[in-house]
Protein backbone atom coordinates (compact mmCIF):
# COMPACT_ATOMS: atom_id res chain seq x y z
CA UNK A 1 0.00 0.00 0.00
CA UNK A 2 1.37 3.38 -0.97
CA UNK A 3 1.93 6.09 1.58
CA UNK A 4 1.07 9.60 0.47
CA UNK A 5 3.02 12.53 1.84
CA UNK A 6 1.10 15.78 2.05
CA UNK A 7 2.69 19.05 3.04
CA UNK A 8 1.95 22.72 2.71
CA UNK A 9 4.14 24.78 0.43
CA UNK A 10 5.30 27.82 2.33
CA UNK A 11 7.56 29.90 0.11
CA UNK A 12 10.14 30.80 2.75
CA UNK A 13 11.28 27.89 4.90
CA UNK A 14 14.39 27.50 6.97
CA UNK A 15 17.10 25.26 5.57
CA UNK A 16 16.60 22.73 8.37
CA UNK A 17 12.85 22.59 7.69
CA UNK A 18 13.41 22.05 3.95
CA UNK A 19 15.89 19.24 4.63
CA UNK A 20 13.45 17.57 7.05
CA UNK A 21 10.62 17.79 4.50
CA UNK A 22 12.87 16.45 1.75
CA UNK A 23 13.60 13.39 3.90
CA UNK A 24 9.88 12.94 4.49
CA UNK A 25 9.17 12.93 0.74
CA UNK A 26 10.43 9.37 0.33
CA UNK A 27 7.47 7.24 -0.70
CA UNK A 28 7.03 3.70 0.55
CA UNK A 29 7.20 0.83 -1.96
CA UNK A 30 4.19 0.81 -4.31
CA UNK A 31 4.36 -2.88 -5.13
CA UNK A 32 6.77 -5.67 -4.50
CA UNK A 33 9.27 -4.44 -7.05
CA UNK A 34 8.96 -0.63 -7.28
CA UNK A 35 10.16 2.11 -5.01
CA UNK A 36 9.62 5.76 -5.77
CA UNK A 37 11.52 8.64 -4.21
CA UNK A 38 11.15 12.36 -4.60
CA UNK A 39 14.41 14.28 -4.60
CA UNK A 40 14.85 18.02 -4.69
CA UNK A 41 17.77 19.67 -6.44
CA UNK A 42 18.49 22.68 -4.26
CA UNK A 43 22.04 23.53 -5.30
CA UNK A 44 24.22 23.11 -8.36
CA UNK A 45 27.99 23.17 -7.94
CA UNK A 46 29.29 26.06 -10.05
CA UNK A 47 32.72 24.46 -10.57
CA UNK A 48 31.03 21.36 -12.06
CA UNK A 49 28.86 23.56 -14.26
CA UNK A 50 31.98 25.38 -15.47
CA UNK A 51 33.81 22.15 -16.33
CA UNK A 52 30.85 20.50 -18.07
CA UNK A 53 29.92 23.63 -20.03
CA UNK A 54 33.54 24.16 -21.12
CA UNK A 55 33.72 20.59 -22.42
CA UNK A 56 30.33 20.89 -24.11
CA UNK A 57 30.94 24.23 -25.83
CA UNK A 58 34.50 23.39 -26.89
CA UNK A 59 33.25 20.09 -28.31
CA UNK A 60 30.51 21.95 -30.18
CA UNK A 61 33.12 24.37 -31.56
CA UNK A 62 35.25 21.48 -32.81
CA UNK A 63 32.21 19.91 -34.50
CA UNK A 64 31.18 23.20 -36.14
CA UNK A 65 34.73 23.96 -37.34
CA UNK A 66 35.12 20.43 -38.72
CA UNK A 67 31.80 20.74 -40.55
CA UNK A 68 32.83 24.14 -41.92
CA UNK A 69 36.15 22.76 -43.19
CA UNK A 70 34.41 19.82 -44.86
CA UNK A 71 31.80 22.08 -46.47
CA UNK A 72 34.52 24.50 -47.63
CA UNK A 73 36.44 21.67 -49.27
CA UNK A 74 33.29 20.33 -50.94
CA UNK A 75 32.48 23.84 -52.23
CA UNK A 76 36.08 24.28 -53.44
CA UNK A 77 36.08 20.97 -55.29
CA UNK A 78 32.66 21.71 -56.80
CA UNK A 79 33.88 25.08 -58.05
CA UNK A 80 31.55 27.19 -55.95
CA UNK A 81 34.42 29.09 -54.29
CA UNK A 82 35.93 29.96 -57.67
CA UNK A 83 32.55 31.16 -58.93
CA UNK A 84 32.11 33.42 -55.91
CA UNK A 85 35.65 34.78 -56.31
CA UNK A 86 34.98 35.49 -60.00
CA UNK A 87 31.72 37.28 -59.10
CA UNK A 88 33.48 39.37 -56.43
CA UNK A 89 36.26 40.30 -58.92
CA UNK A 90 33.63 41.58 -61.36
CA UNK A 91 31.70 43.36 -58.63
CA UNK A 92 34.75 45.11 -57.18
CA UNK A 93 36.54 45.65 -60.48
CA UNK A 94 39.65 43.99 -59.12
CA UNK A 95 41.53 41.06 -60.62
CA UNK A 96 43.31 40.01 -57.44
CA UNK A 97 40.38 39.13 -55.14
CA UNK A 98 40.75 35.68 -53.54
CA UNK A 99 39.55 34.04 -50.39
CA UNK A 100 42.39 33.23 -48.03
CA UNK A 101 41.06 30.01 -46.56
CA UNK A 102 43.50 29.76 -43.65
CA UNK A 103 42.77 33.35 -42.61
CA UNK A 104 39.06 32.63 -42.80
CA UNK A 105 39.52 29.52 -40.68
CA UNK A 106 41.59 31.43 -38.13
CA UNK A 107 38.99 34.21 -37.99
CA UNK A 108 36.12 31.73 -37.55
CA UNK A 109 38.11 29.93 -34.85
CA UNK A 110 38.74 33.16 -32.93
CA UNK A 111 35.09 34.19 -33.21
CA UNK A 112 34.09 30.69 -32.09
CA UNK A 113 36.39 30.87 -29.06
CA UNK A 114 34.86 34.21 -28.05
CA UNK A 115 31.37 32.72 -28.37
CA UNK A 116 32.48 29.68 -26.32
CA UNK A 117 33.83 31.91 -23.54
CA UNK A 118 30.66 34.01 -23.47
CA UNK A 119 28.49 30.88 -23.45
CA UNK A 120 30.44 29.41 -20.53
CA UNK A 121 30.05 32.64 -18.54
CA UNK A 122 26.31 32.80 -19.29
CA UNK A 123 25.86 29.16 -18.26
CA UNK A 124 27.70 29.62 -14.95
CA UNK A 125 25.76 32.81 -14.20
CA UNK A 126 22.50 30.98 -14.98
CA UNK A 127 23.52 28.19 -12.56
CA UNK A 128 24.28 30.81 -9.90
CA UNK A 129 20.83 32.32 -10.43
CA UNK A 130 19.32 28.85 -10.13
CA UNK A 131 21.08 28.42 -6.77
CA UNK A 132 19.67 31.75 -5.57
CA UNK A 133 16.12 30.98 -6.68
CA UNK A 134 16.29 27.42 -5.38
CA UNK A 135 17.30 28.78 -1.97
CA UNK A 136 14.15 30.90 -1.93
CA UNK A 137 11.63 28.59 -3.62
CA UNK A 138 12.94 25.12 -2.85
CA UNK A 139 14.45 23.90 -6.12
CA UNK A 140 13.32 21.35 -8.69
CA UNK A 141 11.61 18.17 -7.47
CA UNK A 142 12.50 14.98 -9.31
CA UNK A 143 10.76 11.62 -8.84
CA UNK A 144 13.10 8.65 -9.04
CA UNK A 145 11.56 5.20 -9.55
CA UNK A 146 13.59 2.11 -8.67
CA UNK A 147 12.42 -1.10 -10.29
CA UNK A 148 13.78 -4.55 -9.51
CA UNK A 149 14.70 -6.60 -12.55
CA UNK A 150 13.02 -9.65 -11.00
CA UNK A 151 9.70 -10.17 -12.49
Amino acid sequence: MARRVVFDTEPLLSRRERLRRRRDLAVAPVGGSRRSYRQTITKVDLWSVLKISACFYLGALVVVLTAAIVLWEIARVAGVVDSIQHFMRQLLGSNDFTFLSWRLLRGFTLIGLVIVCLSIVVTVVAAAFYNLFAEIMGGVVITVVEEDSDG
